[in-house]
């Protein structure tokens, strides 16, 4: 299972519509292993096919804490069916490295989407697994955190992120 190299903003392929998962074939499965392969390697809570350059609607997540054993989640074709409440939380982003800023989420959230055996599953949660849907859905759709921001915020994001990008370069 090999890590994949993570796209960053502003790469074309994550402000991309990710297409349905038509079947869930060995392709499928390979790309799942190695997103969740990714994702614990970063260290990351979450992984949508498009940050690795799949334009498929497919996530990884794993939110469990630390100290307790992984609860990896594959999620095929997830969409989000009911939603609840508000949270502002400060969100980051394996395709953002580096930039952190607050967003408003709904508290929570209920999610259908299909298993890597194919099984429909909804699930209800709330807390940091809420979040990290919301957060990976929305790579599906094309939007990052960052397109949450209000304009000002979304001004200085960009202007900061030119200065990380040059400081990386120089760094180079």
């Amino acid at each position: 299972m090999p890590i994949r190299r993570v796209y960053h903003y502003p790469e074309p392929v994550l402000k991309q519509i990710a297409s349905p998962v038509a079947a869930i074939d060995e392709e499928i499965r390979t790309l799942a292993a190695d997103m969740a392969e990714t994702m614990y390697a970063a260290p990351g809570v979450g992984l949508a096919a498009p940050q690795v350059g799949a334009s498929k609607r497919l996530i990884v997540m794993d939110c469990a804490p630390k100290d307790q054993p992984p609860q990896l989640v594959v999620a095929i074709n997830p969409e989000i069916v009911g939603r609840e409440g508000e949270s502002h939380e400060e969100e980051g982003c394996l395709s953002v490295p580096g930039y952190y800023a607050s967003v408003a989420r709904s508290q929570k959230v209920t999610v259908r989407y299909l298993d890597l055996e194919g099984r429909e599953r909804t699930v209800s949660t709330d807390g940091l697994w809420a979040i990290c849907f919301q957060h990976e859905i929305d790579h599906l759709d094309g939007i990052l955190f960052v397109d949450h921001l209000s304009p000002l915020k979304r001004s200085l994001f960009r202007r900061k992120w030119q200065k990380l990008q040059a400081q990386q370069e120089e760094q180079l």
